[in-house]
């Protein structure tokens, strides 16, 4: 999926959760980066383009290990003993990206080493795409404005 795809689907989560959390800006900022940190495996991503990255997409393919969630559990793990804080919000904005990147066609390995593939048929940048972002947009849109309601 696109980056702006990642980041609406991520939004909608944050805002249902946003009344539950304790430390909000935490909790909003490292869902959004964690959100968009497993296309740094990719040179074409948005944030994969930038040189920090390269020795990453030189070490890994695109849609291997990093896109696991057998790395979404560890690196949640590690944060859970050393700063829990970024534990949820981490988990919770990484697992998103790997959860909507399963219904790509080009799909992801969820628990790597193992060979097994979560694929589907949605394109990326497709219409089919883009027609989920916009419905995320305005799903976010009635979220923002209940939590004013409430």
């Amino acid at each position: 999926m696109l980056l702006k795809t990642h980041l609406v689907i991520a939004l909608m989560a944050i805002l249902l959760l946003f009344e539950s959390v304790t430390y909000k800006f935490v909790f909003v900022v490292i869902t959004l980066v964690a959100t968009v940190l497993p296309d740094i495996d990719s040179g074409f991503s948005t944030l994969g383009k930038h040189a920090l990255f390269k020795p990453v997409q030189f070490l890994t393919k695109h849609r291997g290990v990093i896109h696991s969630l057998t790395f979404c559990f560890l690196v949640s793990l590690v944060l859970a003993l050393y700063f829990p804080i970024f534990s949820l919000p981490f988990f919770l904005g990484y697992g998103i990206h790997l959860f909507a990147d399963a219904f790509s066609v080009e799909g992801i390995r969820p628990f790597w080493p193992l060979s097994f593939e979560a694929k589907g048929s949605l394109r990326v940048g497709g219409a089919i795409e883009e027609v989920l972002f916009v419905g995320f947009c305005i799903v976010d849109v009635v979220l923002f404005i209940g939590l004013f309601i409430a």
